[in-house]
């Protein structure tokens, strides 16, 4: 599945890169085109004629280029859908169940901020003790003594008011260092709660994700034993896997159901493709600079009939070869397959299913086959199948003429 998927994705890629080249050149054309336009305006008159020249022949070269993107986008879905058979053949369509089976993996815990303690508080310090500092000696020829006096005194006041602080501070110590304490505990109180929640979501959570990875490995492991047993509902759940792990283009969606008879080993396969409305029915597209039109000519009757045809022959031959190939044990020894597309009633008006194929063919006889190098319509010829003359006019098949192996 993994591998399917990893080819589907580089295929994708390979078309995104296309249609980015296509879109950059359809965009440089137009700028360019769109350049040449303001030019033109700008211009005097002397040069006006040869700018809107420039400018037409920007504007027709945009158009060309978008031409040539939808022809090539055009010419991408024929290769998909010319292609359906041969693109299974280049994978290997046996499913590892193995591979299915879930591996946990939680995600990293949401908060690991909250697992340490908050870290303790620096102490608050006790404050210094003040200091009387004595004032310089004053200068000057007069009034020294009276100088020095208001000096000493104003140093004295000063280191009163500053004890009267430390006095203060110091017996403001306890209730401060209280209730910095206070505080710590009570962030800290917070954190272990925070903690506790956290913790506890994540433990829940973590427990129902492994409580459904362990029911999807239970259910897997009934697959798996229930297939080596042969049992009707695990091979019909392993087929269902192997066909949709099957890659068609998202524009071409192919749905199967299979129902499988232990007593014949026989498996019942029903495949409903899309109707002849769904294929591409325009051969190119030009622009015609004349009418400045985007034209399309359509594909000849001959040619449509022949594309839906291949595309009915080789999704039978594909769903089938896709089943035996990815059945590595053998559990299936015939299919009996009927493949026909959902539509409309033009008499009723209502929707309905019309078969186009129906075969029945044991393994060993399609397993003889080389798909790379069979014409579709001679490989269903040769296996018996009844298969509709012309798919594309929607003219069905009487399935019951053919025999159940």
């Amino acid at each position: 599945m993994q591998h399917q998927a990893k080819l589907a994705e580089q295929r994708q890629r390979a078309a995104s890169r296309e249609y980015e080249a296509r879109r950059r050149a359809v965009e440089q054309a137009n700028r360019a085109a769109e350049r040449a336009q303001a030019a033109a305006t700008r211009a005097s008159e002397a040069d006006r004629k040869r700018l809107e020249k420039e400018a037409i022949a920007a504007y027709v070269a945009a158009m060309q280029a978008g031409v040539e993107q939808r022809n090539a986008d055009l010419q991408e879905q024929y290769a998909e859908i010319d292609g359906l058979l041969s693109a299974t053949l280049a994978v290997d369509d046996f499913v590892d169940l193995e591979q299915l089976r879930v591996r946990v993996q939680h995600p990293a815990f949401p908060r690991p901020d909250l697992r340490a303690p908050l870290p303790v508080p620096a102490p608050i310090p006790d404050p210094p003790l003040p200091v009387q500092h004595q004032p310089a000696a004053p200068t000057g020829l007069f009034g020294k003594k009276k100088k020095w006096a208001d000096a000493q005194a104003a140093a004295a006041h000063q280191y009163a008011q500053d004890y009267y602080v430390w006095q203060a501070a110091t017996a403001s110590l306890p209730q401060r260092r209280a209730a910095q304490a206070d505080q710590y505990a009570a962030a800290e109180k917070q954190r272990q709660l925070e903690f506790s929640r956290v913790e506890t979501r994540y433990a829940q959570e973590s427990a129902e994700r492994d409580a459904a990875a362990a029911a999807q490995n239970a259910e897997l492991d009934e697959l798996i034993s229930g297939l080596a047993y042969g049992a009707v509902d695990a091979v019909q759940e392993y087929v269902s896997i192997v066909l949709a792990n099957s890659v068609y283009p998202e524009w071409f969606p192919v749905s199967h159901s299979a129902v499988f008879d232990p007593s014949s080993a026989e498996l019942s396969l029903r495949v409903s493709i899309p109707g002849p409305d769904k294929v591409p029915t325009v051969k190119a597209y030009r622009y015609v600079r004349a009418s400045d039109e985007v034209t399309s000519s359509p594909l000849p009757q001959k040619d449509l009939k022949e594309r839906y045809s291949g595309v009915v022959h080789n999704v039978a031959l594909r769903s089938m070869h896709e089943i035996f190939e990815a059945d590595r044990r053998g559990l299936i020894r015939a299919i009996s397959l009927e493949l026909g597309t959902e539509t409309t009633n033009p008499a009723t008006g209502r929707e309905t299913y019309v078969p186009f194929v129906a075969a029945a063919v044991t393994r060993d006889l399609f397993m003889e086959l080389d798909l790379s190098a069979v014409v579709p319509s001679a490989t269903l010829e040769h296996l018996g199948a009844v298969v509709s003359k012309n798919p594309f006019s929607l003219a069905a098949i009487t399935p019951g003429g053919v025999r159940k192996v």
